[in-house]
């Protein structure tokens, strides 16, 4: 069993900001939960060269069947993952505007969307599952994927703009600051930065912030799960608990005491593992 987060190499590092790796086999004895999926501010290409999942949106009930590689943009909304048995799952998870600047897509178009990476990279990435199927271990699976994207980022012509610095940054900081400051550095007028924000990005800055803010007391009540609400509310910037709860209800339709408890049953967390 494993997930865990990588660090790219120096040449991939503008836009790659990590590798996640997923590796669980759930006994024949255990039913394999759905993963209640919550935003977090991250755009991905997933590889899936065992047993692949089914995705299901539950506001809409649009369910997509199972894929070997799967293109997730931004999203502000939770998904309904359903893992297979035997589940290895490879993510790239793209620095903010990389997958802009690699693909020339606007990422606005992609936001709240799970979809077949075919339809933008044809049907040669099947080659790159396969070839992962194939690894004897992980480090021969970040050399495979690794070899694909410097081929992609060497045929790219975008350059970075003010905007992925500064989204960048967003995620870096360890306090959270209003759009205004951000602002300032990118020398753009409001309309302007919105506009560019949601093409490079997938949704307004000031939604991006607060979606950070919000994956980061999900993660700190993972790790320090007897810390109260309130303790986590205002260590990540919060006013109070029920400031806190108006960002849960947003991105989750729960309260942060209810998407807890739904969390719980996560797979991961049936094998002894926990997102923090």
């Amino acid at each position: 069993m494993l997930l865990n987060e990588i660090k790219p190499g120096s040449l991939l590092a503008d836009n790659i900001r990590l590798y996640r790796i997923i590796d669980f086999r759930f006994p024949d004895s255990l039913i394999v939960p759905c993963k209640v999926y919550p935003p977090r501010p991250e755009f991905c290409l997933q590889f899936f060269p065992k047993d692949m999942e089914t995705a299901e949106y539950p506001d809409s009930r649009l369910t997509i069947g199972k894929k070997r590689t799967i293109i997730m943009g931004q999203h502000s909304k939770v998904i309904h993952r359903y893992p297979g048995r035997e589940f290895l799952c490879l993510q790239i998870i793209f620095q903010p505007g990389g997958f802009y600047r690699i693909t020339n897509i606007p990422s606005e178009y992609l936001a709240n969307k799970y979809m077949d990476a075919e339809e933008v990279f044809g049907k040669n990435i099947n080659l790159i599952t396969e070839q992962l199927f194939h690894a004897k271990e992980y480090t021969e699976m970040i050399e495979i994927v690794e070899r694909f994207l410097t081929d992609l980022i060497r045929k790219s012509k975008m350059n970075k703009h003010s905007v992925d610095e500064i989204s960048i940054q967003m995620i870096k900081e360890e306090e959270l600051y209003s759009v205004d400051k951000f602002l300032h550095s990118a020398f753009l007028s409001h309309r302007q930065f919105d506009r560019k924000f949601k093409e490079r990005i997938g949704m307004p800055p000031k939604q991006f912030l607060q979606l950070i803010r919000f994956d980061r007391a999900f993660r700190m009540k993972n790790r320090f799960p007897h810390k109260d609400w309130l303790s986590i509310a205002l260590h990540c910037g919060y006013h109070d608990y029920q400031h806190l709860t108006k960002d849960y209800k947003e991105f989750t339709g729960h309260t942060p005491v209810q998407f807890f408890e739904i969390d719980n049953k996560a797979p991961e967390r049936a094998l002894g593992d926990v997102e923090i």
